[in-house]
């Protein structure tokens, strides 16, 4: 039995086509795109937070960007000393649990909070972040240390 809140009536999705598997697909396509709405607009747990940052690298990678504000995946390798493959996997599975947005520009991504998160989440990182200053201080010098990387990302797009 279909419910009120569905958006299509079932007379009229049964008369798009007669052929089952059709209806079956259509079907299955409206629940897959109305699933992708409510979880759009489902707020990330503490657990959901709690699970993704408990890698130490995903964890180091998140308090740079936090302090940062934002980050490509060659300063994060810089300062975490890491590989690219490693570095964009766990970068991959942040932005995958929408904690992280990237950006492109060029060969380049660039990754940053993501701004539509619940609010406790930035609280949650500032007091990680302020009361663990030393979690991250070796990177944070190793990012300075290796200089304006993004005028070097300038140079080679011109």
């Amino acid at each position: 039995m279909l419910r009120k809140r569905q958006t299509f009536d079932a007379e009229i999705f049964n008369h798009i086509c007669d052929f089952p598997h059709i209806r079956l697909f259509i079907y299955m396509e409206i629940r897959i795109q109305s699933h992708k709405l409510i979880s759009a607009n489902h707020s990330m747990s503490p657990i959901e937070l709690f699970k993704s940052l408990a890698d130490h690298t995903r964890l180091r990678s998140l308090l740079l960007i936090h302090s940062q504000g934002e980050l490509c995946v060659c300063e994060l390798m810089v300062a975490l000393g890491e590989s690219q493959p490693k570095i964009s996997r766990h970068l991959a599975q942040l932005r995958a649990n929408k904690i992280l947005l990237d950006r492109r520009q060029g060969q380049w991504v660039f990754y940053r909070i993501n701004p539509e998160l619940p609010g406790w989440v930035p609280d949650i990182l500032d007091t990680t972040l302020s009361s663990n200053r030393p979690m991250i201080a070796t990177e944070l010098q190793q990012l300075r240390a290796a200089g304006d990387l993004r005028a070097d990302i300038k140079e080679t797009q011109q």
